[in-house]
């Protein structure tokens, strides 16, 4: 039987006597695109960091591929196919949108400073970085600067680094903050494409981006996973309805 993607077991956080992540268990298989959903405070970040290797838990585990990679770093996380996003825009403002994924292509290759190579003759390097422009449809915007870029394409881009390293497994933190409903929409069909083939897992308020990417949806209140179903079903949850959907969802 293949282990999951990622597998949480009574996973808990507590700052001093304040009980954040409070038992949570959650398997995600390899492929699926995962929603946690829940009010604010609700601990989705601290979750997230979790998972990452930001924080360590004050109990429980954390597998990814069934290998227990609990109180990991970041980095060694990292290095075993997670990448992750973050809900305020992370890009190098006054580079390129070619020189920002440039960056994260090169780490993800292995590339280290050397004063006697040129980058720019790394022919793997600039098609890896091609490839990653195309898949976010910022190709033709390759020379601009990523500060001046509009704030949706500013958070394509940041997507285009999350995956350039080819991680397995996409963290996103609310990925569509702060869209119009015609910016949503494109970055779900962004965020679809690429995300296929690899497993995805993604903070997000905005129901109708939930309801139309997700495939499976777990609901976090107060530190613990109140359900964890298919979108319809959990549509119809009377519970979920009572702590977060509300009556009319």
């Amino acid at each position: 039987m293949t282990a999951p993607a990622i597998e949480l077991t009574d996973l808990h956080k507590n700052f001093g006597a304040t009980r954040i992540i409070r038992g949570v268990s959650l398997r995600v298989p390899a492929g699926e695109r995962h929603a946690i959903i829940g009010p604010n405070g609700a601990g989705k970040s601290t979750l997230f960091n979790l998972i990452s290797g930001r924080l360590t838990p004050t109990s429980g585990t954390v597998q990814l591929n069934g290998e227990n990679v609990t109180g990991l770093p970041p980095h060694q996380i990292n290095r075993r196919g997670v990448a992750r996003s973050f809900q305020v825009t992370n890009i190098f403002p006054r580079l390129s949108v070619w020189e920002n994924v440039r960056c994260a292509v090169l780490w993800s290759l292995g590339y280290k400073y050397a004063f006697w190579r040129g980058i720019e003759g790394l022919a793997d390097v600039r098609e890896r970085t091609e490839i990653i422009l195309h898949a976010i449809d910022l190709i033709d915007r390759r020379g601009v600067q990523a500060g001046v870029l509009a704030y949706a394409e500013q958070r394509a881009l940041e997507i285009g680094i999350t995956i350039a390293g080819g991680a397995g497994i996409i963290l996103l933190d609310e990925p569509s903050a702060g869209m119009s409903v015609a910016e949503a929409a494109r970055a779900v069909a962004l965020i679809r494409k690429v995300s296929e083939g690899r497993t995805l897992i993604m903070i997000e308020h905005d129901m109708g981006v939930v309801f139309d990417l997700a495939d499976r949806i777990s609901v976090l209140v107060y530190g613990q996973i109140i359900a964890s179903d298919v979108p319809a079903r959990i549509k119809r949850d009377s519970a979920v309805q009572t702590a977060y959907l509300g009556t009319a969802a």
